[in-house]
Order: structure tokens, then sequence, then C-alpha cells
């Protein structure tokens, strides 16, 4: 006998009056929405990733990844998640015992310091209160204070998930070449690329690590390193142990358009569409459509009387919005509440925050319409929770969405 397991799973614990009908709505910040076309791209035969349609594949999605970094030098991608994205930074440029900059800004920064610990570097952590991006006058003081240049690189976060917090790296690497100070700069943008401005080579990055399950519109599967000459110098200096995660040892496949190891085929079909889809869009454009829905989302949680997680404007994030429940009100019940009644999932408060958040994701694959129903669901479940709100959050996004500059209007022919 044949069963659906979608449906079976479905009914499983629930009342007839929370089954749903209709495409769920994903509104964590990540993994996100991946496109119809995209899947469709997905959906192809294996290619033998050692003949040469694969060579052509290789060389075309080695180049376009490349544009969406902005940059001219190497960019490796691996078979993996974020994390071995953050591993192959680590391994490839610092050595045991080598010191570095970073800054507790949330609980991606946490997880990417405690593996900087377990690989026996020397960690010098900034806290943050996870309210605001990385403290950027105690980074300054740290590396002035430096005058043995004993920090090897400085690490942050571009855009920390679990608070929607942004460190903008630009402004880090001001502060580096204000004091003539050789550090590397290694930058997680793993929920910043492909849905805010970013410029590897301009803002002189020395590695940029990302994945494919946010901004670029994938499932997860592929992680990113874009590296700098300065990068790529200590990589060979560097006496950390590595086989998988050796930069040289991929580039040099590169250049036939393969891999020293399996890649995800598949994977890299749909990256090759992900990225012809934000290029049709312009990347430029992308951005922009990201900080028009974090605009539009912030305005509604102003409306309902919420507070936003993040306390700073100038580090508001494009991609997500964090935001805290009044006191004594789980935000993981009202999660419940959201996915029961709309079939619609929230990303979770972490670590320090989890009970008292809820995320909304608005990266990736969104438009406009798409928004407004994650805000409708929302500020219906908080009704039907009861936590206290003001109404007319909807209303209020709405008033963000259409001041952007409208079509214009079609006049009827009167005969």
């Amino acid at each position: 006998m044949v069963f659906d397991l979608q449906l079976t799973h479905s009914r499983k614990g629930r009342s007839p009056m929370t089954l749903h009908t209709g495409r769920h709505t994903l509104q964590i910040p990540g993994p996100t929405n991946v496109p119809d076309r995209v899947l469709r791209a997905i959906d192809m035969p294996v290619l033998d990733h050692r003949g040469p349609e694969f060579a052509v594949l290789g060389h075309e999605v080695l180049a376009d990844i490349k544009r969406i970094f902005r940059t001219k030098q190497p960019v490796i991608i691996y078979p993996s998640s974020g994390t071995g994205a953050w591993e192959a930074a680590i391994v490839n440029t610092l050595s045991p015992g080598d010191k570095v900059l970073t800054a507790e800004t949330g609980q991606f920064a946490t997880l990417w310091l405690a593996m900087a610990k377990r690989f026996n570097l020397d960690v010098d952590v900034l806290p943050t209160d996870w309210r605001r991006g990385a403290p950027l006058d105690l980074i300054d003081e740290r590396l002035k204070a430096d005058r043995e240049h004993k920090i090897k690189a400085v690490m942050i976060v571009h855009n920390e998930t679990s608070t929607s917090c942004v460190t903008h790296p630009l402004e880090v690497r001001k502060i580096l070449d204000r004091n003539k100070h050789p550090a590397l700069l290694l930058v997680d943008t793993i929920s910043g690329l492909g849905a805010m401005e970013y410029e590897h080579d301009a803002w002189g990055i020395d590695v940029s690590i990302s994945g494919s399950q946010k901004g670029m519109m994938l499932p997860a599967g592929l992680g990113f390193n874009a590296v700098s000459e300065k990068a790529l110098a200590a990589s060979k200096a560097n006496t950390s142990t590595r086989y998988y995660w050796d930069w040289h040892q991929v580039i040099a496949n590169n250049e036939q358009g393969s891999f020293p190891y399996t890649p995800a085929t598949n994977l890299l079909y749909g990256l090759k569409v992900a990225i012809a889809m934000m290029e049709e869009e312009g990347l430029e454009n992308v951005w922009a459509r990201h900080k028009r829905h974090g605009a539009a989302t912030r305005a509604a949680v102003k409306e309902w009387g919420l507070e936003l997680v993040c306390q700073d404007p100038h580090a508001y994030s494009p991609a997500l919005t964090a935001v805290m429940l009044p006191d004594g009100y789980d935000s993981d019940a009202f999660r419940k509440v959201v996915l029961d009644n709309f079939d619609m999932s929230l990303g979770a408060g972490l670590n320090k925050i989890k009970g008292k958040a809820f995320r909304i994701g608005h990266l990736g694959h969104q438009n406009d319409l798409m928004l407004m129903g994650a805000l409708a669901g929302i500020e219906m479940s908080l009704d039907l929770a009861e936590v206290p709100y003001r109404a007319g959050g909807v209303a209020a996004a709405m008033e963000v969405l259409k001041g952007r500059e409208a079509a214009p209007m079609l006049k009827a022919v009167v005969a």
C-alpha cells in the first residue's frame, strides 16, 4: 500500500481546523524560498563531473559568482554549508596560536568564534548586548594598541542573522587602514550576499564567506570563499593542516573547470540560474528591493507597538527583522499560533533571545505581495495569541511599499 507521506504528516496531531491549502509560507531568514525557475534547473540529469560538458558549466559558474561578490579574485565553491566555508577561511589563513579579534554580535558570531577557539586560535572577543553591530570604537582601540601587530585577523559578521544587526565591513576596513594594521579582514556575509550591497574588492575584504541558502535563493549545500591576493599569500605561509579545504588545490582544478572533490553538480545548475535571475533584475535593484522590504517591515513593527531587537538604526538589516515580544509572552508559542493558523514559518529567537523574539525573513525570492501576506498573517496572529499590540502595522507597511516610484497610469481610451 502506498501512503501520501506529506498528507499523513500534515494530519498528525492536527485538528481539521489547522489543515491548510496552498503553499506553505516560509518567512524564516534562511534557508529561503527557492524560485521555481531554480528548482527546474536543479531538476536535471546528473552530469559527468569529469566530462567536457561539466567543464563548461564549471567555468561559467566560477565566472558568474565573481560578479555577485564584486571581485576579480578567485571565489572557491565548496559542497558545504556556511559552516564549512567558515572553517575553510580559518584553516587557510591562520595558524594555531594566532591572535584574532572578533565581536560577539549574536549567535552566529558566537559559533564562529567557538570554531576559532577549537582551532587553538587566541581569540580576543568584544562583547555586545546582541542589539547592535560590532563596537567599532573598541576595534579601533584594540588595533591602535597592537603596535607589535600580534592580531593576525579581524573576524566580523556582516549581517547577524540571529539579531538582524549589521556590521558594515567598509567601516572596519577604514579602521584597519587608519591604524596601518596588516591584519586580514574576514567577513561572514552568509545572509548578506545577494540581499545587501557588498563589494569584496572595493571594500578591501580579504576573505568573504557565504552560502547558497539565503540571498542566493538556493537550497543549502554550497559554501563560498572569495579571497584576496593578500589572503592567498597568507594561506601559502600558514601551517594549519588542511586537505579538503585547501584553496590552492581547488583553484588549480578550477582552471580546467573542475573540482578536486565531487561537486554538487545540480546545485551548480541552480546557481547559474539564480545568478541570471539576479542580474536580470539588476544587482543594485535587488539591494534596493531588500532595503524597501526591511523599511516596510520595521514600519509594521513600529505601528504594532513592538520592539525591534536591533536598537541602532545604522545597523538595521535589509534582509530580516528580529522582533521582541512583550515580557511574559513566549515567542515560540506565538510562532506556533502563526504556524497552526496560517501555515507560515517565522524564525525562532536563538540563544540569549530564545523565547523572547521572533525573526521575519524578507530576503531572497520575495516580492511586495509575499511580504504583505506575511505581515498580515503576523498581525492576525498577534490578535489570536492575545499579544498586546496596536492594529495597523500592515497598513503602515503598505504605505512604505507604495512610496516607491509608481508605474505610469494607464489611461482608458474614450471612443
